[in-house]
Formats: structure tokens, sequence, C-alpha cells
């Protein structure tokens, strides 16, 4: 048995390795080696939990190997491959896997999630420790990772208070119409310098989300010497080193090891200190020069730290969250929407008539305009639906032991919502793989619920409870305004296929966010 497992895991490591990264080849290499020194010692060794115990925890997938747990049986598409091992081996929508040496508790319907967001909020409202977030993340002292206690509901307070409250982003709104009048103007020139040719729209959307985010952050300053620019870049780095499955969170000795610290922590460090170098810039110029009623978020965090007992290094902390949630879940959104769109040709063409429905011929669509569009927020909604941009959310911890349904969940256990299986259960939705706005109209006045609080939990897009995404209405309001523009300005169509009605590949790749594989390439027409 001991051999079998050994063998298990070694083919298991050695095919990652071939299709890792040098970083993930290294590290499993070096897992592998823990493997062969620890294998014998915990081949034998067994819990002295009571039979009765076992039951009391939720079901869990056969064939566990030691050392791996059920690493094996996870595909390159996990929110995937915990869907399908919940449908056969799950119960009351809970089921505990081990993912390398830690093990984790999956949420995979509404009921579960209303169970652990609602009812117990209080138990899973944690984060389970995160090496390198502490690194990038000032020592996990942001809003995304800091574990639940004093601190973290000060730090929440000041951003939902003075950053992402409904009054501020509202303030926003002429900084956003002039991003998106940017970007369409651009993409007006282009297209009629080179009628056909198609843009890279996941270089545009990500470069608007960015622009906006840094322009909220930073104020009229957020171009200066490319600053808008580098902070995109940095977004990215950090996402990549923090996203997926890390090898680091399921076997926590890796932290430990030399090599870890050499290679990945180093990396860590490296985005950590240009993040810190720029934002020391800045903090200087604002304690320098920046006018007192001024609202970029640099400022009012720097003019709230002594009231809220904030450190320099976590309005940092606090700043990388603003850039790494604004710029990520608004841009995937909008090039999945568009995405979707090309692929459901009928949908664009009721979008567009409701955006272009205005009865004159209009400069620009303002938020003002927005009001009477509710296939809009549908269709961005739906999108939420099917493309969630952190599809497990963010991990949640138990602090304490506690009880769902008869099920033990004991303390320190990773729990993973898996908001992606919940937008498509069949139990909850009718035809859920397929992309229908209307499902969001409410009544025939087609009002929507555009808070995206759910009443039953079916759609989680931002999470729910203590940690739901305080920049919910900050990214909606983002995501509105440019898609409405894009439909109204522009008719779309895809490379090499114009008038076909082809549509795009909607291959995914998985990490802390999905993302399609593919760059979106549209070419746009002026009508």
């Amino acid at each position: 048995m001991d051999a079998m497992a050994l063998e298990a895991a070694y083919h298991y490591l050695q095919r990652a390795v071939g299709h890792g990264t040098s970083t993930e080849a290294l590290l499993l290499t070096v897992l592998l080696l823990l493997i062969i020194r620890l294998a014998w010692v915990r081949a034998f060794a067994t819990t002295t939990a009571s039979t009765k115990c076992k039951q009391q925890l939720p079901p869990t997938p056969p064939g566990k190997l030691p050392i791996i747990g059920h690493l094996h049986l996870i595909g390159s598409h996990p929110h995937v491959s915990f869907r399908d091992l919940a449908a056969k081996h799950g119960r009351d929508g809970l089921m505990l896997v081990h993912v390398g040496a830690v093990p984790t508790v999956v949420v995979s319907t509404p009921q579960a999630a209303e169970a652990v967001l609602r009812t117990h909020d209080h138990v899973f409202a944690s984060r389970p420790r995160n090496p390198v977030a502490d690194i990038i993340r000032y020592n996990s002292t942001d809003i995304a990772f800091a574990p639940y206690g004093d601190y973290w509901r000060r730090a929440r307070k000041v951003v939902n208070t003075h950053l992402l409250s409904v009054k501020m982003v509202y303030s926003k709104r002429h900084d956003r119409e002039e991003e998106v009048r940017l970007v369409v103007a651009k993409i007006c020139e282009l297209a009629m310098a080179a009628p056909g040719k198609a843009l890279d729209m996941t270089e545009l959307l990500g470069g608007y989300a960015s622009d906006f985010v840094c322009r909220a952050v930073l104020g009229e300053s957020h171009r200066k010497h490319g600053r808008n620019e580098l902070f995109r870049e940095l977004t990215e780095i950090s996402a990549s080193l923090l996203g997926g499955f890390n090898l680091e969170d399921y076997f926590p000795r890796l932290a430990n090891l030399d090599v870890f610290l050499r290679v990945v922590c180093s990396k860590a460090m490296g985005v950590s200190k240009r993040w810190d170098n720029l934002f020391n810039e800045l903090i200087a110029e604002y304690e320098h020069g920046k006018e007192d009623n001024a609202e970029d978020f640099v400022h009012l965090l720097l003019s709230l730290k002594k009231e809220y007992g904030l450190s320099t290094d976590n309005v940092k902390a606090i700043l990388v969250d603003m850039f790494e949630a604004g710029i990520e879940t608004s841009y995937l959104t909008l090039e999945y929407g568009m995405a979707e769109l090309m692929n459901n040709r009928h949908i664009l063409k009721k979008l567009q008539e409701e955006v272009r429905s205005q009865g004159k011929k209009l400069d620009m669509i303002t938020e003002e305009d927005l009001g009477s569009m509710a296939y809009l927020r549908a269709t961005i909604k739906e999108t939420l639906r099917l493309h969630p941009p952190a599809p497990f959310l963010l991990p949640h911890f138990s602090t304490t032991d506690c009880k769902i349904d008869g099920y033990l969940i004991p303390s320190n256990t990773r729990v993973l919502v898996n908001a992606w299986a919940l937008g498509r259960d069949p139990s909850s939705w009718e035809r859920p793989e397929d992309f229908l706005p209307e499902r969001f109209l409410q009544d025939q006045d087609g009002d929507v619920d555009t808070q995206m609080r759910g009443k039953d939990l079916r759609f989680l897009p931002f999470g729910f409870g203590r940690r739901i995404c305080p920049g919910m209405n900050f990214g909606f309001a983002t995501m509105e305004v440019m898609l409405a523009n894009l439909m109204y300005h522009f008719d779309w169509d895809v490379p090499n296929m114009v008038g076909t009605g082809a549509g795009v590949d909607m291959a995914e790749s998985f990490g802390l966010t999905l993302r399609r594989k593919e760059k979106l390439q549209l070419v746009p027409r002026i009508p």
C-alpha cells in the first residue's frame, strides 16, 4: 500500500512538473523529496478519532493518498473538479477533501452557503494564513486577507465609510465617464484609420479599468511618470503570485524550506519592494502638497490614520487591495461580457436596441442615462453568474468547532465556497449553462436587483456576510457605463469572420481569478 501511494504521488508530481512553470517545477521537485522522506512515517500514521467522530465529518471522496491527499483527483480547473466530486461524494452541499496536507471543506449549494456565510458567519469569517499575502500585503493587514478581528473591523469600516460608500462611488462618476470617453475616442480613431482591423479588447478594457482605479486612488496625477501602467503591472504580478492552488498553501512545511524562501518568497519580496517604493514616493508627495479636501484614496487614508489607529503600512496594504480587486474584477467581467455577447448575437442585438433607444444622437452615454437600462444591468449580472471573477471567492477559515446539518467542521479548517458551481447549479437555475440575461428581469417593468445581495445565496460573485466584497458598487458602476458605451457607439464582429455570426473561444485558465486563455480580438464598426 505504501509503495503504491508513493508511486502514485511520484507520477502525479512528474505530470505536474511537465506542465508547470519553472518555479512550480522546482517546488514540486522539493515536494517529491519531502514525500520520499516522510512517506513511511505518514503512511503508518492514523488518526485517533473514533468511528463516531469520523462519521460526523462531512463526506469525503475515496482514494485519498498519503501526503498529497486528494490532489490527484483535482484537474487543471479545480472549481469544475470540486463541482463534479461534490455531485458524486458530497452531501447537503458539503464535502471534505484533503488538498495536500490541509483539510478543506467545499461548499456547493445555496443552503450550505447560507449556513457558512450567514448562520455561522462569525465562525468562518477569518482567513487562513497565506505566506505570499503576508509579504505583498504588509503582513496581511489589508481587507481581503487579514484575519477576522479588531484590526480587520477597523480597516473595513474605513473602506466602507470613506472609500467605497455609495456617496463616494457616485462622486467618481465624472472620472469614470472621462475614462470611458478616452477609450471610445481611441476605438473610433482606430476603426476609421484601419476599417476591419481587429482590436485587442483585453488590453483596452484592462487599460480602462486600471486607469480609472488609478485615478480614484491617486487623483489627477494617476498618469504621472506612467504610474497607471506601473500599478497595472504590479497588480498582474501580485495576482499571479497569489493565484490558484499554491503549494505553500497546501503543504505548509514548504514555507519553511530554504528553496521556497529563495524562489517564491524572493519574487514576492521583490514585488513588495516595488509596491513600497512607489507608495513611499506617493505619500511623500501627498504629505507635502495635497489639498485638505482632496478625495483621492491616498489622501483620504492618510488623513484618517490617527482616527482609526492605522499605521503607514496598513494604509499601503489597503491600497494594494484597491488596485488588485478594482482592476481585476472590472476588466475580466467586461471581457467575459463582450465574449458572451459575441457568442449570443440575439442578446447583443437586444442590448444595443435598449442602449440606443435614447431618441437622439448622444456624444456618449452618461451614468444619468443608465437608470432605464434594465437589460444592461441584467447582462452584467448574467456575466457574473457564469463567470465569477474569483470562482472560490477567497478561502474562509473556521476559528472554532461548528456543526452544520449534523456534520462537524473542526476549528482551523479551510472552507472554500464554490461560487462558480452555485451559479451553474441546475437545481437553482433553468438552463444553467446558457447565457440568458432575462433570468434577472424580475418583473414586467424590468426592475433588477443591482445590489447583488441575493435572498437565497444562489448568486455570490462578490461573496456574502462579513466578508462580502466592499467594492461591489464601485465595480458595478465601472462596468456598467463602459459596456453601455461599447454597445451604443459600435457594432462588433470577430476577426476574419465578419458577417458570419461566428463566436469566440471561451477556454479558461485558473488562478486567483478566472480568465480567458486567449486575448479577446474584436472588429469594431461605427454604425
